[in-house]
């Protein structure tokens, strides 16, 4: 077993015995850090993910900091989408923008295929941070195909997605080849990640919350499904994770992950019922409570920590991604919080 696989963040993943509970954070890497917005002050969004010399830094950044089990992998779930040849661009306050939005069948021609040299940049940065991380495992990631759908049909950002479900359900012919095509874009990006030596991958679909069970099943789960059942054999583990998504978790674990991140809203004890025993929970502090004060803080984690021994492995982590007002030390703190109380087996509810 090689050094990676047996870091304590893999080993959860596999739900292996493991010395510590590991803890990494969604958005680890970003606003919340002051190093962070020096280095990309000046630098746009797309920018910094197609630097290789930059992304290494970002992604090194929260791991020097806060003593994490891994790192996330600096990059943006549209990275892939505009490697296809979609005139996007990533807005600060507003988040990815699509010029001309999918709305047609002939729309689709504008979303080709893309292959490893597509996004060579990708590959020179996780190499580059393989040799820097050393026995810390690199977790790459990208979108699953109905959030990255959501982005190419509304245009950018949504809170009601009708462009989106009126495609899915007025339109399912065309609904299936985009996001079939989109499951085939996803696959290969994280083919290139695995390739260059990942140890995870995640995959984000941050607005799944947005469906039904039975809609979920029917229109998203088989696409989700193809990315995820393609990498069985990669050799890495595969963490799935929405938001909102309490209603999807059994399905969200029947689509091919080997863990299933849940968000703050279900505790991990009553995830892993709906999930079932063999799977892996990642999860799920709020993020908010991090602003409440520390003796807050310590008992909200001491709660996730015990409902997370329900499961066969447990990864802690927020239930969302670090908001940018979040103070570092605090961040810090809890990983060692976590990594003390883990490592004693003193977890508590209260």
């Amino acid at each position: 077993m090689t050094v990676l696989e047996d870091s304590p963040f893999v080993r959860a993943c596999r739900g292996l015995p493991v010395p510590h509970t590991p803890v990494w954070f969604m958005r680890q890497a970003g606003r919340s850090l002051p190093e962070y917005r020096k280095i990309r002050e000046g630098v746009g969004m797309l920018e910094s993910c197609r630097r290789p010399d930059l992304v290494t830094e970002i992604t090194l950044q929260p791991v020097r900091r806060h003593n994490v089990d891994a790192a996330i992998f600096f990059s943006d779930i549209v990275v892939p989408i505009a490697a296809a040849g979609v005139d996007l661009d990533i807005v600060a306050g507003t988040g990815p923008v699509v010029a001309e939005p999918i709305r047609a069948e002939a729309d689709l021609a504008r979303l080709r295929p893309i292959t490893p040299a597509d996004v060579d940049f990708v590959t020179e940065a996780v190499k580059l941070l393989v040799g820097e991380l050393g026995s810390t495992p690199l977790i790459g990631f990208a979108g699953a195909p109905f959030t990255l759908a959501s982005y190419l049909i509304e245009g950018g950002p949504s809170r009601t997605y009708l462009k989106t479900k009126a495609m899915m359900y007025g339109a399912p012919d065309l609904w299936n080849a985009l996001l079939a095509r989109l499951a085939e874009i996803t696959l290969t990006f994280l083919r290139v990640q695995i390739d260059a030596g990942v140890s995870a991958v995640q995959l984000f679909d941050s607005w799944a919350g947005a469906l039904s069970e039975a809609d979920y099943r029917r229109y998203v789960m088989p696409h989700s499904s193809a990315v995820l059942r393609g990498l069985v054999g990669a050799g890495v583990p595969r963490i799935h994770f929405g938001v909102g998504t309490t209603v999807l978790l059994e399905a969200m674990g029947q689509a091919g992950a080997d863990v299933v991140g849940v968000d703050w809203r279900t505790p991990l004890d009553e995830a892993t019922r709906r999930i079932g025993p063999d799977r892996a929970v990642q999860g799920n502090l709020d993020p908010a409570v991090l602003f409440a004060g520390w003796e807050t803080v310590e008992r909200e984690t001491r709660r996730v920590l015990a409902q997370g021994r329900a499961a066969p492995g447990h990864v802690f982590n927020l239930g969302h991604g670090v908001m940018p007002e979040t103070d570092p030390e605090i961040l810090t703190r809890l990983v060692a919080l976590v990594h003390e109380v883990s490592g004693n087996r003193e977890v508590s509810g209260t």
